[in-house]
């Protein structure tokens, strides 16, 4: 009843002018983009939009500026150096809004292409891997052209869309890209056990993915009824749930089950996701929204930074006037967490960059962007320890952020403070 074509067949419905989405993270359809940019040389104007993606992103090569304009909503590695050069766009949004851009039409999808599970016998695939913004962009999207691959997990929620909704597909067997978790350093191992020491059995955790998640999730392995609610995780996950430590118990919203709007890791990952009733993808738009988060009992928010000031301001998506990743979902969670009963929201860091320069600043780098306001920041941690801002003054922030910051730059940053607070 359903026929496929070929990647160069389907992507032909692309006309100059249109706004094209690719879908998130590690469920980017490979095959559609390759075919798409090949196109370059007969298109002109075609914006495409996206999150974070994983692999290639060949619109952005400079010989296909004029055909290709890319507008990211969270910059990936795959395009950071064409935006940070001009050929390219950065929106920072908050990821519980990004697909309100879409709904409201303020961004209207022309071509949504997505990389889908194999139908199962009701005709229904699955988004796998990435349910986030991308089932807006598909619900809104004039023409929407599927990637099935088998495999791409198949997951329960949101994600589950009947092939009759695909204006075409091509079937495409190929590797989900994976991020493999790496060995954990001494920082990473002291800032997980600081982190642990926050996590109160019975919390429902937040995390996003990295050394630093990795090593705070290493560190609870003897705590008791822990739930997920998350934008996103990786495989630090799959040992607590094995040994019981995550069961989701004491969850308000969702009990018993792991909540994610998409995911990245390895493919035992994937596998551990793969038709798992436990997990649930969900719109980012719900996943994400502080009334929702809130509403989890002793919700607990663990995200990074680039650096954080003595006044507690903390810059996540550039390096000075650089842009490095986005806004993300880092206020989305912040704020939930802050507002929930017995909630946490907690910025861990490392204490230097890896050229040894403090990410505890006296004055954010000019041009940086503020993510988590200082009203809005709670717990700072690095490998030195834990700084409690909530309530303090910004005399008391300096004292308590110094105090963090490596061993080899709290004199200066004494000195300052001396200066500028008039410490004794």
């Amino acid at each position: 009843m359903y026929q496929s074509v070929t990647p160069e067949e389907a992507v032909e419905i692309v006309k100059s002018g249109d706004r094209v989405f690719v879908q998130s993270a590690a469920a980017a359809p490979a095959k559609l983009v390759e075919a798409l940019s090949k196109r370059g040389h007969e298109l002109h104007n075609v914006d495409i939009v996206h999150l974070h993606t994983e692999g290639p992103a060949p619109y952005v090569a400079e010989e296909l500026q004029n055909s290709f304009r890319v507008t990211s909503l969270f910059i990936g590695s795959n395009v950071r150096e064409a935006i940070n050069s001009g050929r390219a766009d950065y929106v920072p949004i908050f990821l519980s809004e990004v697909p309100l851009l879409f709904r409201r039409g303020r961004m209207p999808i022309n071509v949504a292409m997505c990389q889908v599970s194999p139908p199962d016998r009701h005709g229904f695939c699955s988004l796998g891997i990435s349910v986030d913004a991308t089932k807006a962009a598909i619900e809104v999207a004039h023409h929407v052209i599927a990637q099935i691959n088998p495999r791409m997990p198949r997951s329960h929620g949101d994600g589950l869309i009947h092939i009759s909704k695909f204006d075409s597909f091509v079937d495409v067997e190929e590797e989900i890209p994976e991020m493999i978790p790496k060995p954990l350093g001494e920082t990473e191992e002291k800032i997980g056990e600081y982190i642990a020491s926050l996590v109160e059995d019975g919390a429902t955790l937040q995390m996003g993915i990295g050394a630093i998640p990795d090593a705070a999730l290493k560190k609870l392995e003897h705590h008791k009824h822990l739930g997920i609610h998350s934008e996103m995780f990786s495989d630090g996950i799959i040992p607590l749930v094995e040994n019981g430590t995550i069961d989701g118990s004491m969850k308000t919203k969702h009990p018993g089950v792991i909540v994610s709007g998409f995911l990245i890791g390895s493919r035992k990952l994937y596998d551990f996701v793969d038709d798992n009733p436990l997990i649930r993808m969900l719109d980012i738009q719900y996943v994400n929204n502080v009334h929702v988060i809130r509403q989890n009992y002793k919700m607990t928010a663990i995200n990074s930074a680039i650096e954080v000031d003595l006044t507690g301001q903390v810059c996540s998506d550039s390096i000075g006037s650089y842009y490095y990743s986005g806004v993300g979902g880092q206020m989305d969670f912040i704020r939930g967490a802050s507002l929930s009963e017995g909630g946490k929201p907690i910025i861990a860091l490392p204490s230097t960059t890896k050229k040894g320069e403090s990410k505890i600043v006296k004055f954010l780098k000019q041009g940086a962007g503020v993510v988590t306001t200082r009203a809005h920041v709670h717990y700072v941690i690095t490998e030195y320890g834990i700084a409690d801002l909530f309530g303090k003054s910004i005399r008391q922030r300096a004292k308590a952020l110094i105090d963090i910051a490596h061993p080899s730059h709290r004199e200066e940053l004494e000195r300052f403070a001396h200066e500028r607070y008039s410490w004794l």
